[in-house]
This record gives C-alpha cells, structure tokens and sequence, in this order.
C-alpha cells in the first residue's frame, strides 16, 4: 500500500483507508473482521466519528492490541464543537475507542460555535497529547480561508470532503487552495453512496475498459483516479473483508497518463458551484 506525508505532520499515511459511516447497520463480527482484513492489507488508515452510532466501539474491538499500526481519525459532531464541548465529546470517543490519543480530530462541519473556539480547544487537546493532529470536513473555500486566518500555517492538517467520479466539485478550488497550503484532502463516499457508474453507461465502460488492461476492477480505477494527486487521500467503506481486499488492491495500482485523461472526459468536473455538497 503506498504512504504519503499526510498534510503538515510528519506521518506517512496510506493513501487508501477505511471508512465506518453505517458500519453500524452491518453485522459487528463482519464489520470488525473486515477492518483487520484491511489492516492486514495495508489501509491503516481509519475514519470514525461520534455521529457514526457505534462505530466508534466496533472500531475499537477491530484495533485492539494493533493500535500503534493505526492512524486514527474521529470527528466531533457541529452541536458539541463549543470550545468546552469539543473536550468533553473527544474524551467520550477516546472512551468507546479505548484509546489515549486520537491521529487526527475533526470537525465533521460547520458549526453554530465560532470557529475560533472548537480550534482553541484544538489545539489545547493536542498541547495534552489527546489528539496529535487536527483538521476539518466539509469546508469550503470561504471556510478554509477563515480556519487558516485564526490558526498558523501548517496547524490544520486536513479537510475531509465528498469526492467521486461523479461529484467533483473541489477540484476547482478547494484541491488547489489545499495543495498550496499543504493541506491533505480525504475523499469520503469515493464511490458515490450507492451511485457508482453503471458499467452500461459510457462511463462504466470505460471504467470496464481501464480496469480490464490492468487485471483491476472498475472501483480500484475509480479509486485510484482519485488519489492520482500527492495530496490525495480517500477512504472507502468495505462491507465485507473481500471487499476490503479488492479497496486495498487499488494502492498499488498505476495508470497512465492517456487512461486518466480517459477518465476525465466520461466524468467531467462540471462548473463550479456555489457552496460544496455535504453528506
């Protein structure tokens, strides 16, 4: 599985992970044998958040006694990200994570609390080495401007947003506003929510075709498409360990330039909207 610098830490992160949004509505055994088969695989990586029902605890038992492997992010839901509220809610998810420290903590979205509060308590969580990083969701680029007006350069590591074939919305500015500031952007439902392309559709087919070159699936070339950028990170949720195998399998997957160029053309960015989709 490929590492990269994730943002502004000096960690090296799997360039594909593992989601857990809905993995409650899974079988807990499945759910937690699927994550040690991605573990196994290389996606040390894993995504949770207070919001996501038990997700927190199922990943808890999937870790357990592999913690040092992982590179754990959780996120604190907009209601509680007051600045006395984001303290109490990342001590409750280092509870049902059996944890003491968090990789990365993030705000799910904007909040009702000003900013400058859940990033005050931010930064007092990783000055007690609760968490060793911290970063946002869901922002756009109005958002990411003023984050970077109240805290230094470099303090904020990441922004996690919706990003797959068919939604491509930050690439017109919020990747490149990333880039320049080095910040790391996680692609969260890189395969749609369900709306993967049909393989009967143009864009399917070329998927079909792409991946048939390479010995791949059409979601390993979709994946791949989106972490084709160093500041690229995406972390697709598994139902099953075999699914969690064939995610992981997108990590050593290259593509040329003519087959990402393909890919471009059957899924267009479209223009650029008003305000970024959110999940």
């Amino acid at each position: 599985m490929e590492q990269r610098r994730f943002g502004s830490t000096k960690r090296e992160v799997a360039v594909i992970g593992q989601g857990t949004w809905y993995i409650d509505r899974c079988d807990r055994a499945s759910a937690i044998a699927t994550l040690r088969r991605g573990l196994d695989l290389g996606m040390t990586h894993i995504d949770t958040a207070e919001m996501y029902g038990i997700a927190e605890e199922v990943v808890a038992e999937a870790i357990f006694g592999r913690r040092d492997e992982v590179f754990l992010v959780s996120k604190v839901l907009p209601e509680n990200a007051s600045r006395r509220g984001t303290m109490a809610a990342c001590e409750k998810s280092l509870a049902r994570l059996k944890t003491d420290r968090l990789d990365c903590y993030l705000l799910h979205w904007r909040s009702q609390h000003p900013l400058e509060d859940t990033i005050a308590a931010f930064e007092q969580l990783q000055h007690e080495g609760k968490i060793l990083s911290w970063g946002v969701s869901n922002f756009d680029l109005p958002d990411l401007e003023e984050a970077r007006a109240i805290a230094d350069e470099g303090r904020f590591v990441c922004n996690q947003v919706l990003y797959h074939l068919k939604e491509r919305a930050i690439e017109h500015a919020v990747i490149p506003w990333c880039e320049k500031h080095g910040v790391a952007v996680v692609a969260y439902s890189p395969f749609g929510h369900g709306h993967f392309p049909d393989p009967h559709t143009t864009g399917g087919r070329v998927l079909q075709e792409i991946a048939a070159a390479h010995n791949a699936t059409p979601r390993q070339v979709a994946l791949w498409f989106l972490v084709r950028r160093p500041s690229l990170f995406a972390i697709p949720k598994a139902s099953s360990p075999d699914h969690a195998a064939e995610n992981a399998g997108a990590g050593d997957l290259q593509l040329t330039e003519a087959e990402l160029d393909r890919i471009d053309k059957a899924f267009p960015p479209g223009p650029r909207p008003h305000v970024l989709p959110m999940l």
